[in-house]
């Protein structure tokens, strides 16, 4: 999968998640995608990026 803009362990965290759970998450959106999933988490990406949350 090529990386986009968004995914699981950004919203999820972000800096605060570690590599290993960043892949666990990749590997976990790879294996059950659907567009209900991705509605989800570009939905989810806007208040996690305007609450700062896991940015350092």
């Amino acid at each position: 999968m090529r990386p986009g803009i968004t995914g699981l362990w950004q919203i999820s965290g972000r800096s605060d998640v570690q590599y290993f759970e960043r892949v666990l998450f990749d590997m976990r959106y790879v294996c059950s995608r659907n567009i209900w999933r991705d509605l989800r988490i570009i939905l989810l990406t806007v208040p996690g990026v305007l609450a700062a949350r896991g940015s350092r």
